[in-house]
């Protein structure tokens, strides 16, 4: 029994055979998101225990990012066979420990400045992935993995006028298209990735390791985005009350 089995038991794994009772996914294929989704759960959590980890000891930056990007290297090359499946596990809860450091220094900003939006973004995160990975379920099998290239060219869009802006200036503005549009860039990929995944596990392909590191990509990104644009939208409110005092 791997570690997913015993911190989460039996118990969670009936709650969501209820929750999959909706679509026309195969019984295995359902096996395997569940596996995926508890997995995404730990990776959150060991992200949760490294903003609080940040926010206490102020760690954070240029190590944590390289310790992010070494834990996912490592798990990538790592087979995903029964043998190696606890070290990458320790190396998926690494990258996400290290992520969520990552992210200490915005979460002390925003608890500073504005500490109301924290919870609201998490909240609005949570809605916004759950509705389009389970749109994502319940659609018809490959019907949104066309996304795949659109997404692809947008992100080297998203690359060009940030390296554009470096060069000719309008930081501003490719900010504003960066956070606005890569949000909903990201939501896109929670479509892509969650066929994806349905349809490598049709194929055979069910590495719920890396299945979930996906997710947790597209989870972080889309909450940080939604975080700072609540974070803006709080502080521009404050900034008119005053004006109109």
């Amino acid at each position: 029994m791997d570690y997913v089995d015993r911190m989460f038991g039996r118990q969670q794994a009936v709650n969501l055979d209820n929750v999959f009772k909706f679509t026309d996914l195969s019984p295995t294929v359902q096996k395997h998101l569940q596996k995926v989704y508890l997995t995404l759960t730990c990776a959150l959590l060991a992200a949760t225990v490294g903003v609080v980890v940040s926010v206490f000891t102020g760690i954070g930056g240029l190590l944590t990012m390289l310790g992010f990007m070494g834990c996912v290297f490592g798990l990538l090359a790592l087979q995903p066979t029964p043998q190696n499946l606890n070290k990458r596990y320790l190396l998926l809860a690494g990258a996400a420990f290290c992520q969520g450091c990552s992210l200490g220094p915005l979460i002390s900003l925003v608890l500073a400045t504005q500490p109301g939006v924290l919870l609201t973004a998490l909240l609005g995160t949570c809605l916004v992935f759950a509705c389009f990975s389970g749109a994502a379920m319940i659609s018809r099998r490959r019907s949104y993995l066309f996304l795949g290239g659109t997404l692809s060219s947008a992100m080297s869009l998203m690359l060009v006028l940030r390296l554009g802006s470096w060069l000719f200036g309008g930081r501003a503005l490719v900010f504003q298209a960066e956070l606005y549009g890569g949000l909903l860039i990201f939501m896109g990929y929670v479509l892509f990735d969650t066929q994806m995944i349905i349809e490598k596990a049709y194929r055979g392909e069910k590495d719920h390791v890396k299945h979930a590191l996906d997710l947790f990509v597209d989870f972080g990104a889309i909450f940080v985005r939604l975080l700072i644009i609540l974070m803006k939208n709080a502080e521009k409110r404050e900034q008119d009350k005053r004006r109109r005092r």
